[in-house]
C-alpha cells in the first residue's frame, strides 16, 4: 500500500503538529477543521512551527518553504477526504464527536483509504464499527513536539488488516517517527500508561492544596533529574487536552480536577504553550531558569 496524500482532521496543537511533521518529511496534506477561523490559527500555528524546526532541527528556509507549500487547508469534509490515501483523526478527546466523525467519512472517503486515530485514552475498537472499514482503522499516537518526541504508537484492533499494520509502520519511519508496534489494545498505550498516572497525581496534589505547581515540579525534577515536572508537560499537551481528559473519567477526583482546569485556567484563556500562559507564563516559563532548583 502506497500512501502519498494524507489529511489530518482536526487542527489543534498536536493535529498542526502531525501535519507539519508529515508535510516536512515530502507528503501533500490536507488539513481539516471544521471553520475558517480554527484554520486560520492552524495557519498561525504553521508559521510558529517553523521556528521551532529552525531552532531545534537545523532546517533550512528552503526546506521549510517547502514544508509550507505542501500544506492546504479546507472546511470541507469531502474535499479533504477525496484524495487521501490515509486520514489521521486528532480531534478531542469526546468520544460522541469521534463516532459521528467516522460515520461521516464512512460514506465520503475512498474504500482503499486508511483512517488512523490519534485518541490518547480511547481504544480503536471504541470506533471500528463507525469507520465502515475496520480492517483498514488503527490507532497511530504521536507525542506532543513530535519533532523531538519522535514516537509512533501503532495499535491494531483484532479487525486490522496485518498489510495496514505494516503500512503505517512503513509509514511511521519515513516521516522520521520510530515506530512502537503496540499486539494488544490498551487504553493510553504505552507513553501515557506511563505519563498519564503521573500527571493525574500531580493535579490532585493541586487540587488537594498539598502543594503548588512550581514546588511539585521542582520536586519532580530533582528527584528524576527530568527536565521539566508534571506541571510543565501539562502547559505543552494542553490544559484542554487536560480538561477533556478529566472529565470523560467517571470519578468524583477526575471531575474535581475537571472543574478546577475550567475555572483556574480555561476560563481565563490560559491553555499552555500554545496561549502563552498555563501554570507557567511563555516563552521564558521559570522552571527553565537556572535558580529553580535551588532555592
Amino acid at each position: 500500500m502506497d500512501i502519498k496524500n494524507v489529511t489530518v482532521i482536526g487542527s489543534g496543537v498536536l493535529g498542526s503538529q502531525i501535519a507539519f511533521q508529515i508535510a516536512y518529511s515530502g507528503f501533500k496534506v490536507t488539513v481539516f477543521d471544521i471553520n475558517d477561523e480554527a484554520l486560520v490559527k492552524a495557519q498561525r500555528s504553521m508559521v510558529t512551527l517553523t521556528k521551532s524546526y529552525e531552532r531545534d532541527m537545523e532546517v533550512t528556509d528552503l526546506e521549510l518553504k517547502e514544508t509550507l507549500s505542501n500544506l492546504i487547508y479546507t472546511t470541507n469534509l469531502e474535499t479533504a477526504s477525496k484524495e487521501a490515501d490515509l486520514i489521521i483523526e486528532a480531534i478531542p478527546e469526546i468520544k460522541e464527536l469521534k463516532i459521528n466523525l467516522y460515520k461521516q467519512l464512512a460514506t465520503i472517503a475512498p474504500e482503499s483509504t486508511i483512517f488512523a486515530t490519534n485518541t490518547s485514552t480511547f481504544l480503536p475498537s471504541d470506533f471500528a464499527a463507525e469507520t465502515g472499514r475496520p480492517d483498514k482503522f488503527l490507532a497511530l499516537h504521536f507525542a506532543n513536539q513530535i519533532w523531538l518526541n519522535n514516537t509512533a504508537e501503532i495499535m491494531g484492533t483484532a479487525e486490522t488488516d496485518p498489510d495496514v499494520f505494516e503500512t503505517i509502520v512503513a509509514f511511521s519511519k519515513n516521516i522520521g517517527m520510530i515506530p512502537l508496534p503496540l499486539y494488544k489494545e490498551q487504553r493510553g498505550y504505552i507513553l501515557n500508561s506511563l505519563l498519564v498516572p503521573l500527571l493525574k497525581s500531580a493535579e490532585d496534589l493541586l487540587v488537594n492544596e498539598v502543594a503548588n505547581p512550581e514546588t511539585i515540579d521542582k520536586t519532580w525534577m530533582i528527584a528524576t533529574k527530568s527536565p521539566r515536572g508534571p506541571f510543565g508537560i501539562l502547559d505543552i499537551v494542553g490544559l484542554n487536552t487536560a480538561y477533556n481528559i478529566a472529565l470523560s473519567k467517571d470519578t468524583d477526583d477526575s471531575k474535581k480536577i475537571a472543574q478546577f482546569l475550567k475555572e483556574n485556567y480555561l476560563d481565563k484563556g490560559h491553555l499552555g504553550i500554545q496561549s502563552g500562559q498555563g501554570f507557567y507564563t511563555y516563552p521564558n516559563p521559570s522552571y527553565l531558569e537556572k535558580d529553580f532548583l535551588t532555592e
